[in-house]
């Protein structure tokens, strides 16, 4: 079964299925990636997604490598530039990556340009189809937080500067269409609206935010707005970092090469978010995994077949480091879940409500 296309802009039909890209130069050599790259293209996703701080946990070493291997795959394999939609993204404002622009520092008109430059030589291509920031220029609670507290507020650079570096990237022919990440309500209208102000107006496709059955928060507000704007969801995580593969039960379990344990104490944003030690976490888990064998589907087809029947998330963002994962998500769009089940997933909503926001 070929995985089904999504019209998310004009002429930009993405598959439902997105390969992120940030276990390519960890985790994946080269050949492990190009494997991956080609299964799920024969599989009929042509989405694939990276950032310029990727792969992860980041490294000053390692920085880049995820969309060298991408940028690599599409031109040993001879792909036709338009068969596949590239996208990637800038980092924001990061005290601990100093090999990134100094920080990076801002999101300011000369670092969104130079990150902009450098992700395309990298992937040796011509343009970017889909440019996101990565995470805002202010302070937001994300990864894991979830309110906001106005004393933690720092200098920021404007988003009407931002929205103007992209303006001119678009008109320069370097990216497509932008997309944000990690985004609230505030700042998604905002870019909207500074972004009406510009003749080259960046058209804001896309929020590529968490979303799955332990993290449901994009419904309390940010559906709205992305309803009412005609912005589509891109959900990362949708298997929560794997946990909703049942593959950590029992509770700290799992493989040895399973990320959460690989990189223990090392992925903070990971592992304050996906925290195997939470009773909250494990007990929804479990009870979801349940569901699925209680209804004879895999976790990962229930967890997968959940995000996809949103109406408006347009593609799933997800990770695979085997072939043999690869194969269980493609799997997943085959299946569509009944009322019945669906009633069941929020019953388990209600008594455990987004323990991985």
């Amino acid at each position: 079964m070929s995985v089904p296309l999504f019209n998310l802009a004009p002429n930009l039909s993405v598959s439902r299925l997105c390969l992120g890209t940030m276990t390519f130069g960890e985790q994946n050599t080269l050949p492990q990636s190009f494997r991956l790259l080609d299964e799920a293209f024969d599989a009929g996703i042509n989405f694939f997604d990276s950032a310029e701080m990727y792969p992860v946990p980041q490294r000053a070493e390692t920085q880049g490598r995820s969309e060298e291997y991408l940028g690599r795959w599409i031109r040993e394999r001879k792909i036709p530039r338009d068969r596949v939609v590239v996208a990637t993204k800038v980092a924001g404002p990061s005290g601990q990556m100093t090999w990134i622009r100094g920080g990076p520092i801002c999101l300011d008109a000369s670092n969104i340009i130079e990150a902009i430059d450098k992700s395309l030589l990298r992937m040796q291509t011509d343009y970017i189809d889909l440019y996101q920031i990565h995470w805002p220029d202010r302070y937001v609670p994300m990864f894991g937080e979830t309110e906001y507290d106005p004393v933690r507020q720092y200098p920021s650079v404007s988003i009407d500067e931002q929205v103007e570096a992209l303006s001119k990237a678009i008109k320069a022919g370097k990216i497509r269409y932008v997309g944000l990440s990690n985004e609230t309500p505030y700042g998604v209208m905002k870019f909207i609206q500074v972004a009406e102000k510009f003749a080259c107006s960046p058209k804001i496709v896309s929020l590529q935010n968490s979303y799955n059955l332990l993290c449901r928060t994009f419904d309390s507000a940010l559906a709205e707005c992305c309803h009412q704007e005609s912005i589509r969801l891109l959900a990362y995580s949708p298997l929560a970092m794997g946990i909703l593969s049942g593959k950590y039960f029992p509770s700290g379990g799992g493989s040895p090469d399973a990320r959460l344990n690989l990189f223990k104490g090392r992925y903070s944003e990971g592992e304050s978010r996906y925290n195997l030690s939470n009773k909250v976490i494990n007990a929804a888990a479990e009870e979801y995994v349940n569901i699925a064998k209680i209804y004879g589907l895999h976790p990962v087809s229930l967890a997968i077949a959940f995000v996809l029947q949103h109406p408006l998330v347009a593609s799933a963002v997800f990770g695979a480091t085997k072939s043999w994962q690869l194969q269980e998500v493609v799997n997943a769009c085959k299946i569509e879940l009944t009322t019945e089940v669906i009633e069941e997933i929020n019953n388990i909503h209600s008594k455990f409500p987004n323990p991985c926001p």
